[in-house]
Formats: structure tokens, C-alpha cells, sequence
């Protein structure tokens, strides 16, 4: 089963359930999945899907962020609550020691084809390589440091 089918099934499953918060998570990613495919005029694949959730859990994380700085808890725990819906379509994710190692593989293959040690200027190829690879198995921003100490050492 896709993971669009799957998404699919579990807002029928929320439907039945009269579950209303885990509806309206579902619905919104179903809604960005269907905007992207229409701007796009693509069928997505379940990679384009896990970008799409990766995105909506990196807004979520922001909007905590702002609520919990403006003392409205309240809206700080629905956010939550989304991001806990959001993040049972995300695959396992790598911890920081898989990533790093993921990243100096890349960049010893970069090396080799460049023919060269790598350098600061190199960061955009390595960047692009591992974004590539690792999308969806990890947090970006965990990935851009890994590739920042991967030029530095």
C-alpha cells in the first residue's frame, strides 16, 4: 500500500471514528498533497509525500514556537497534536552518528569524482548530493551540519 493510499484509509478510519482532530490533520496534508499535484500537474510518489509531511512538521515546530513565546499554550498543544498525527507517515529517521557517517561517505565519493579534497566552496554539491539521499530519513537541518563538519574536517 502507498503511503497515499494509506493516508487516504486513515481519514476514512478518522471519519468512522468521529475522531474530528486527526480528520482535519489528515484533510490538511491530503489537501497540500492534492495542491501540490494539481500546481505541479504530477502524480506524487511516496518520497514527494514524506517532503510534504517533512514541511507541514517544520511549520508546526515554528507555530509551537511562537505560541509557546506568546504564553498561548493552549495553541501551542494543538500544534503538538498535529505534529504527533503528522509524524507517523515519516519513516525512521537516522540519529545524528548515521547521518554524520551517511555525510562523509558522500563526501569521499564527491572527493573522488571532484579529484580533489573538498572544499567550503564544495558545500552546495555535498549538500544537494546528501539531500538527495538521505530526504525523509532525516531532519535537514541535522544533515546541513553533518556536511558542515564534513568540510571542516
Amino acid at each position: 500500500m502507498s503511503l497515499k493510499e494509506q493516508i487516504t484509509e486513515d481519514m476514512k478510519t478518522a471519519m468512522r471514528a468521529k475522531d474530528s482532530a486527526r480528520l482535519g490533520t489528515v484533510r490538511l496534508l491530503l489537501s497540500a498533497m492534492k495542491q501540490k499535484e494539481v500546481d505541479e500537474r504530477v502524480v506524487l510518489d511516496d518520497t514527494a509525500i514524506i517532503a510534504i509531511v517533512d514541511k507541514l512538521i517544520k511549520q508546526r515546530k515554528d507555530s509551537v514556537e511562537a505560541f509557546t513565546k506568546a504564553d498561548r499554550a493552549d495553541l501551542a498543544d494543538i500544534e503538538k497534536a498535529e505534529m504527533a498525527v503528522l509524524s507517523a507517515y515519516l519513516p525512521q529517521r537516522l540519529d545524528a552518528e548515521q547521518v554524520n557517517a551517511e555525510v562523509r561517505t558522500l563526501a569521499a565519493a564527491l572527493s573522488a569524482e571532484l579529484g580533489r579534497a573538498l572544499a567550503a566552496g564544495d558545500m552546495g554539491k555535498l549538500m544537494g548530493a546528501a539531500k538527495a539521499q538521505l530526504a525523509g530519513k532525516a531532519e535537514m537541518g541535522q544533515v546541513s551540519a553533518a556536511v558542515k563538519a564534513a568540510l571542516a574536517g
